[in-house]
């Protein structure tokens, strides 16, 4: 909700300063910069997101207690499918 909330703000702003609601004066370059600003953001926006999701996948913890707790679990059930007919390959 807080990040609907500030880009609901900001929009509001850009869009009061496009259609001159506010009195803010520009020379034709910076105009030029504030009608481009929605792109501007949404790029930064998306190098942030991507800059997040590299960081947590480099710093992704392996959880070897469920590593092993799962490989336990998994030769008990194959012992038990055998007991009930199930052939499995050697391979895995």
């Amino acid at each position: 909700m807080q990040w609907l909330l500030v880009a609901g703000a900001l929009f509001g702003l850009w869009l009061a300063v496009v259609v001159e609601a506010i009195p803010f004066k520009l020379n034709e370059s910076g105009y030029q910069v504030i009608i481009a600003m929605p792109i501007y953001l949404l790029m930064t926006f998306a190098c942030y997101s991507l800059a997040v999701v590299g960081y947590r996948v480099a710093t992704f913890n392996d959880c070897e207690e469920a590593s092993n707790e799962l490989k336990q679990q998994i030769k008990e059930a194959k012992q038990d499918l055998s007991k009930k007919g199930f052939k499995f390959s050697s391979q895995i």
